[in-house]
C-alpha cells in the first residue's frame, strides 16, 4: 500500500465512522500516539516494565500516528504523499555535519 491509497482509504473509513470531526481532532490522535511512543522508548531505556513485544508496540504506534495524520489531512485538504515528499525533499538537501548551525550554509 502506498500513502496514497492509504489516505484514500482512510477516508472513506473516518467518513463513515468519525463523519463530523473536526480537522484538530485527528491531530490530537497522532499527539496522543507519539505521547505513547515515547512512554515505550522512556520505559525501555529505564529498565522499567520490560515485554516482550516491545516492536510490536512501536510498530502499532507508528502506524497509529500515519493513521491519524492522513485523517488529519484528509480533513484539511492536503496531500500525505506529497506532504511527506515535500519534507523530505527539503530536509534531505541538508548536512549537518557540515554545516552544524543550521544545516545549509553555517
Amino acid at each position: 500500500m502506498d500513502l496514497k491509497q492509504l489516505q484514500r482509504e482512510n477516508k472513506i473509513w473516518c467518513q463513515h465512522n468519525f463523519p463530523n470531526a473536526e480537522p484538530w481532532m485527528p491531530l490530537m490522535g497522532a499527539t496522543e500516539e507519539i505521547g505513547e511512543l515515547c512512554h515505550i522508548h522512556l520505559k525501555e531505556a529505564q529498565g522499567i516494565r520490560k515485554v516482550d513485544n516491545v516492536k510490536e508496540l512501536k510498530m502499532d504506534a507508528v502506524g497509529d500516528i500515519i493513521v491519524f495524520l492522513a485523517d488529519y489531512c484528509n480533513r484539511s485538504g492536503l496531500d500525505l504523499e506529497q506532504s511527506v515528499f515535500f519534507a523530505w525533499s527539503t530536509a534531505s538537501q541538508r548536512d549537518w555535519k557540515k554545516f552544524p548551525k543550521n544545516g545549509v550554509n553555517e
